[in-house]
């Protein structure tokens, strides 16, 4: 019955380490799913702002909707730099043409608990949003 002594303890201090080392990993894929969530939400802004550059010209005379490209690739890059949280973004991509944008922006997200295991070692995220110009109606 002595040898027992102390059993409890030792099983509640593993259940404890356990229970840290779960917190860490969910409180760094949630920081890694938050950034990935910013980034997209800035990337599909930038997209929706850059389809906006309608050719005016072109489509007052044949009814035909496409992008003008640099106004495009200048409208989404103005979308990223007016974005509130800007924190997670560390570049972007902007690629225009007649028919679509693409706006790529890509950022990192530095781990606390996993760091331990790497030190210094950071998870990268891209994102990809593309928008074409619609007529409405």
């Amino acid at each position: 019955m002595n040898r027992e002594r102390g059993s409890i303890t030792i099983w509640m201090l593993g259940l404890c380490v356990m229970m840290l080392l779960l917190g860490g990993l969910s409180l760094d894929l949630w920081r890694a799913y938050s950034e990935r969530r910013s980034l997209a939400s800035a990337a599909d802004a930038a997209a929706v702002a850059g389809a906006s550059a309608i050719d005016l010209d072109a489509y007052r005379a044949n009814n035909e909707v496409r992008l003008v490209p640099a106004l495009a690739e200048a409208r989404a890059r103005a979308s990223l730099a007016n974005q509130l949280d800007r924190r997670s973004l560390r570049g972007a991509r902007v690629d225009a043409n007649r028919e679509r944008i693409v706006v790529e922006t890509r950022g990192t997200v530095g781990f606390t608990l996993l760091s331990l295991l790497d030190p210094g070692d950071e998870f990268d995220v891209r994102v990809r949003a593309t928008a074409e110009p619609r007529a409405s109606g």
